[in-house]
């Protein structure tokens, strides 16, 4: 049978409500009670049921985590750092999928149904106006990895990414390319269009650097590899960044199906630096995405706001860098 409240009060020798109030976080209980409670409670094997405290509450501790991406392994990463930084908090994940969502006001209608506290946004391809969505009907809500505005109407966390372009550009130029290409992930995902127009900003000075721009339909190793493998055929650059790991992995493949040299024949740089990028059969050069600290601050600011919803939204930037592996040729001296 299992422990209850009941048990736990007879054995302490004090009331229901006593215990409750032990259980229940601001409720006003002496320190002797609650030293008897606790006492109780560990000898009995007790653990207050999470459910029932919410009706007491108002406060479920559920916090919803969606996203729209799962074929990219960088998201595993985010998903494992976001579900223990939760509940390292005291909150509980909930994990939605929202892959070929296009209505932010039906992912509303689902989280409302859990009566989530909160809710972390965890995409770079989502559109801003799912976030915008929560915050209108009042939930609390961060996009961690959205898109950088200088006026936020939602909390939003991320790196740069046109100056992340910026740089990827300015790494394959350091090298002495004469031939690069941006390929990018869906031509409609605002990460892919910054990414794009920073590495186009960055070459406006080098008018003798034959460039060119195509894009993958989604951030995912077949999406990569397909697309590569049409530009490879066509006759492909010296040089692609490819604006996500997972999308350098897929390109990667499809330079060994045609028996392309890396770096040698053809040079990848990717974006992330997802845990697979180091593995010594990949070996990424690729732009660092400091995954963990924007995990971090998004669970901070998700606690902050449950504590204070009056909050102004914050648009935090974090900077990123070059990894320096294999799959570039070496920066000229």
């Amino acid at each position: 049978m299992a422990v209850t409240l009941k048990d736990v009060a007879e054995m302490a020798g004090v009331s229901r409500s006593a215990v409750s109030r032990t259980f229940t976080e601001g409720a006003s209980v002496s320190a002797k009670v609650r030293q008897k409670v606790m006492e109780a409670s560990q000898a009995l094997g007790y653990s207050p049921n999470a459910l029932a405290s919410s009706l007491t509450t108002g406060r479920t501790k559920l916090i919803g985590v969606i996203s729209d991406n799962f074929h990219n392994p960088v998201f595993l990463e985010v998903f494992d750092l976001v579900t223990k930084g939760l509940q390292d908090r005291g909150l509980r994940p909930l994990l939605v999928n929202l892959s070929d969502e296009v209505d932010p006001a039906n992912s509303v209608r689902m989280l409302r149904q859990y009566s989530v506290d909160g809710v972390i946004v965890a995409s770079s391809t989502l559109p801003v106006s799912f976030a915008e969505a929560f915050n209108s009907a009042g939930v609390p809500v961060v996009h961690c990895f959205g898109r950088h505005s200088e006026n936020p109407r939602v909390n939003t966390l991320g790196i740069n990414n046109f100056a992340a372009g910026q740089l990827a550009a300015e790494t394959l130029l350091a090298r002495g390319y004469a031939k690069i290409a941006f390929m990018g992930g869906p031509k409609s995902a605002t990460s892919t269009q910054d990414r794009c127009d920073g590495f186009m900003a960055a070459l406006q000075a080098h008018s003798a650097v034959i460039h060119s721009i195509s894009y993958a339909s989604a951030y995912s190793f077949e999406a990569g590899r397909r697309e590569m493998l049409r530009l490879i055929e066509a006759g492909p650059a010296q040089a692609y960044f490819c604006g996500d790991d997972v999308l350098s992995i897929g390109a990667l493949s499809a330079a060994q199906t045609y028996g392309l040299s890396v770096p040698e024949d053809i040079g990848f740089l990717g974006l992330n630096d997802m845990e697979m990028a180091q593995w010594s059969n990949i070996n990424l050069t690729t732009i660092h995405n400091p995954i963990a600290e924007v995990v971090a601050k998004s669970v901070d600011l998700v606690v902050r706001i449950l504590a204070d919803p009056s909050q102004p939204p914050e648009a935090v930037l974090f900077p990123g860098h070059i990894v320096e592996r294999g799959s570039l040729r070496p920066i000229l001296s």
